[in-house]
């Protein structure tokens, strides 16, 4: 089935090249960008990039991070539930999107009725415990 213009076997590429990213990501000890993750997905992948200008690519990009974070919990339901879509922030910016607080309130690890507050508690929180899973260096 197409969605958003690429097809089941391109999302299969996207999201295990997005996961293995933010895997390495997590494991420095970093936080990433839209803007590096879509030139990374290009450049692994071969396929075109998503074009930030055009809503419908935007959706894509939160589609793409919800399949990624949803897939990591299912590869290991045991485990506790991190979003690796935690370490992509807008360039230039130092939170989440509101898709990805969307996200976690729609897998239950945010209360619909979070205050900003505890919204960028549960990022933070997110964050570190991503860096904790995959070893990142301490400081």
């Amino acid at each position: 089935m197409s969605l958003y213009g690429r097809d089941d076997i391109e999302w299969d590429q996207l999201v295990r090249a997005g996961t293995n990213f933010l895997i390495e990501r997590a494991r420095l000890g970093k936080v990433t960008t839209y803007t590096e993750l879509n030139f990374t997905l290009e450049r692994r992948t071969g396929y075109r990039p998503f074009d930030f200008e055009r809503p419908a690519e935007r959706a894509a990009m939160g589609h793409l991070l919800g399949l990624i974070v949803v897939r990591d919990h299912e590869s290991d339901p045991a485990a506790p539930r991190l979003m690796l879509s935690a370490l992509v922030h807008y360039l230039g910016a130092n939170d989440a999107g509101s898709g990805f607080y969307e996200l976690a309130r729609q897998v239950g690890l945010l209360s619909l009725k979070a205050s900003k507050a505890a919204k960028e508690e549960f990022w933070i929180g997110q964050i570190k415990a991503l860096y904790d899973r995959y070893g990142a260096p301490r400081p």
